[in-house]
C-alpha cells in the first residue's frame, strides 16, 4: 500500500475573489488526480481542502487546523497577499511550507514559502516596457485597497516618473466594491494615456463595464486610445466582464491559453478530453496545476514531505510545464517564468501581442533593476507626441 501524505489546499471558493480561488483549486486537484493515478509515484497526496470564504480571520485558524490536526506539512494556497502574510507566522511556528501560486507585489522572501507566481520584474516592468512606448507615459492608477494595489502602484509610479510621465490620478476601492464612477470621472477629467488596473474580482469587472459604457459617448475611452492594462487579469474572468467590455484591453501573464508550444498543446488536448465542459484555461489554473507537480516531484526525489528535504529537492531544479521550462531559485524561493502580453479579442480570449518566452529569473526586491536604464530604453522608443494628449479623438 502506498504512503498517504496530507497536502493542504487553502483557497477561498466563496466570497470575494472566489472565481480565482476556484481556478487555483481546480488546477491543483487535476494535478493531484493525475499524480495519484500514476505509477511514477509510490505515494498518494491526500488533499485536505479548506475554504476561508475570503474571511481574513479564518486563514490563521484553518492553517492551524491543517498543520496541527490534519498533519499537513505542505500547503498550496492563499490568493491575496494579505492572506499569505496572515498565515506566515503559523507556518514558521508549525514548520510547514506554503506554495503560493498568484502574482504578487514582491519585496518578500520567506523560508517557509515557495513563490511560483510572477513578481514585479516579471509583470509590471515588462508590461510598462510594452505599454509606454505605444500609448504614452501618463498613467491613471487604481487598485483594491490592500498591499497588492498599494505596492504595484508604488512601483508603477516610480516607473512613470522615471520616464518623465505623470500619475494623473490614483484611487482605491474596498474588496468587492463596484463603486467605480469616481474613477471614470477622474479618467474623463485628466485624460491619461493608459489605466493601470490593480483591482480584483467584482471591482475590476465593474471598471471594465463602466469604461465600456463611457466609450459609447466619449471615444477617449476606447482601448485603442486609452487602454486598461492589468497584471492579474486572466481568461477565466473575461466572461464575467462581458466580451464587448473587455475587448481590446491588455494584460500580462506567464501563461495564456494561446501559447503555441508543444507542451501547452499536449496539455490542452489532454484537458479537453478530461474536462470537455471547461471553456477556458487561465494562469491561475495552470500555476495551481504546475505547482502541485513541483511538490510531488520534490517528494518523490527526497522520499519525504519534510519541508527542509522538499526545499533541498526543489530549489534550483528545472521543470517542464505547460508554461514552458521553469526553475525555482535557491536564494529567493521565487520561480523563473516567461512573460506574455495579451490583448483581449472579441471571443473572450487573449491574442498574444508580445512574448518573452524564455523564463526570466525573478528579482522580487528589484535589486538588479536599473530605473535609469529603463527610462533611457523607454525614451528611445517613445513617439515625440506620446503623452502629449494630442491624439485624434473622434
Amino acid at each position: 500500500m502506498s504512503r498517504k501524505i496530507p497536502v493542504g489546499l487553502l483557497y477561498s471558493t466563496t466570497g470575494a475573489y472566489s472565481l480565482l480561488g476556484q481556478e487555483c483549486l481546480d488546477g491543483a486537484l487535476l494535478a493531484l488526480d493525475e499524480i495519484n493515478r500514476s505509477a511514477d509515484y509510490d505515494f498518494q497526496l491526500v488533499p485536505q481542502i479548506e475554504n476561508p470564504g475570503a474571511n481574513i480571520n479564518e486563514y490563521q485558524r484553518l492553517t492551524e487546523k491543517m498543520t496541527r490536526v490534519d498533519g499537513c506539512r505542505q500547503i498550496i494556497g492563499t490568493l491575496t497577499s494579505i492572506s499569505r502574510k496572515e498565515i506566515i507566522p503559523i507556518l514558521e511556528k508549525n514548520d510547514a511550507l506554503l506554495w503560493y501560486v498568484a502574482p504578487y507585489e514582491g519585496f518578500e522572501c520567506c523560508e517557509n514559502v515557495i513563490y511560483t507566481g510572477a513578481c514585479p520584474n516579471q509583470h509590471i516592468v515588462p508590461l510598462f516596457e510594452h505599454i509606454i512606448p505605444r500609448f504614452g507615459k501618463n498613467a491613471y492608477l487604481c487598485g483594491t485597497n490592500y498591499v497588492w494595489g498599494w505596492e504595484v502602484n508604488r512601483i508603477a509610479r516610480e516607473l512613470v516618473q522615471a520616464c518623465g510621465g505623470q500619475v494623473t490620478g490614483e484611487n482605491y476601492l474596498p474588496f468587492h466594491s463596484r463603486d467605480v464612477e469616481r474613477m471614470i470621472e477622474t479618467v474623463r477629467e485628466t485624460r491619461p494615456n493608459f489605466i493601470l488596473n490593480n483591482l480584483i474580482d467584482d471591482s475590476s469587472y465593474a471598471l471594465f463595464r463602466a469604461y465600456y459604457s463611457a466609450g459609447k459617448t466619449d471615444s477617449f475611452f476606447h482601448p485603442e486610445n486609452c487602454p486598461i492594462v492589468s497584471c492579474n487579469l486572466t481568461e477565466c474572468e473575461l466572461s464575467r466582464i462581458g466580451h464587448d467590455a473587455a475587448q481590446g484591453h491588455l494584460s500580462i501573464s506567464p501563461y495564456f491559453e494561446k501559447i503555441a508550444t508543444a507542451e501547452n498543446s499536449l496539455f490542452l488536448d489532454e484537458l479537453s478530453r478530461k474536462e470537455p465542459k471547461r471553456h477556458s484555461v487561465s494562469a491561475f489554473f495552470i500555476n495551481g496545476y504546475a505547482t502541485t507537480y513541483y511538490l510531488a516531484k520534490a517528494i518523490k526525489s527526497c522520499g519525504s514531505d519534510d519541508i527542509d528535504a522538499v526545499k533541498q529537492s526543489v530549489l534550483g531544479r528545472k521543470f517542464n510545464t505547460p508554461l514552458g521550462q521553469t526553475e525555482i531559485n535557491e536564494k529567493t524561493h521565487h520561480t523563473a517564468l516567461p512573460s506574455y502580453i495579451g490583448q483581449i479579442n472579441s471571443t473572450g480570449k487573449f491574442d498574444i501581442v508580445s512574448a518573452a518566452a524564455e523564463a526570466k529569473i525573478a528579482d522580487p526586491y528589484l535589486v538588479k533593476f536599473d530605473t535609469a536604464a529603463f527610462a533611457k530604453q523607454i525614451s528611445g522608443q517613445l513617439d515625440p507626441l506620446s503623452g502629449s494628449h494630442l491624439k485624434v479623438i473622434k
